[in-house]
């Protein structure tokens, strides 16, 4: 079998948290795109039927969509549930909802800095470790969480500590959970994205003098694109990657590199 084939997910069962649009949409297509069936999870259910419902156009895989707020227990459970009962298993797992608030340390409220943690942080948690929980019954299985390069340095102009601290977190909780299900068959590892261009970031008006700075900072003069995190996504999620468990993938353009 050649290395192409040995990247196909035919047949496998994926969720994407936070898969209705951005990065998620990206990694939800690819990963559709390489034969999976995927679960679009968010809690803006309308724009993850809309996205579930073009992926399955474009790839022919049954794709449904999931209205979960990962910070919530009892609704991971229910994702969980609704997943084994569609599909009766689950191979893998892209834990990558997420959100930022760039706001000074010194005038950030207590509730503000938990809401980032809370989602970014326990989010990816919830959701991996019940992933987990079905995986490890199965004997095998792969989740990706995804981090970013805020986990590895600290981003300028803009002030982000929570944000911060939440990216350097799930890395070490994507190295502690690796360690921990390595010789039972579930591998765990992270995808560092530096600035990437999703539609929102890009009409955003309030970011443009931000992203303006970013480019002339980026070693490439330029942000990323979510495409170009689908190759790293589809080879994390497949078998051509069984030795790979605990990495951190940075894909930032050589933005952290200085």
């Amino acid at each position: 079998m050649g290395i192409m084939e040995k990247m196909r997910l035919d047949g496998k069962v994926s969720f994407v948290t936070g898969g209705a649009r951005g990065i998620g949409k990206a990694i939800s297509i690819a990963i559709a795109e390489a034969g999976s069936h995927v679960v679009i999870v968010d809690v803006d259910i309308d724009e993850a039927k809309k996205t579930a419902q073009e992926i399955s156009g474009l790839t022919g895989v049954k794709t449904i969509a999931i209205n979960t707020d990962v910070t919530n227990q009892a609704d991971v459970d229910n994702m969980i549930a609704i997943i084994l009962n569609e599909f009766g298993k689950l191979d893998i797992a892209f834990c990558n909802a997420g959100i930022c608030m760039n706001l000074p340390a010194e005038e950030m409220t207590l509730d503000q800095f938990k809401k980032v943690i809370d989602i970014n942080l326990t989010g990816v948690f919830l959701t991996s470790q019940a992933a987990a929980k079905v995986m490890l019954r199965q004997g095998k299985g792969s989740i990706i969480n995804t981090a970013s390069m805020s986990g590895h340095i600290i981003n300028v102009p803009q002030p982000q500590c929570s944000y911060n601290a939440s990216k350097a977190g799930v890395i070490q909780l994507t190295k502690s959970m690796a360690i921990e299900f390595a010789k039972r068959g579930v591998r765990v590892n992270s995808i560092s994205p530096g600035y990437i261009g999703t539609e929102l970031t890009l009409k955003s008006p309030n970011l443009k003098p931000l992203i303006e700075k970013w480019n002339d900072m980026a070693p490439l003069g330029r942000m990323g694109r979510p495409d170009e995190l689908q190759a790293i996504a589809v080879y994390l999620a497949g078998d051509t990657s069984d030795f790979t468990t605990g990495s951190d993938f940075i894909i930032d353009g050589g933005f952290s590199c200085f």
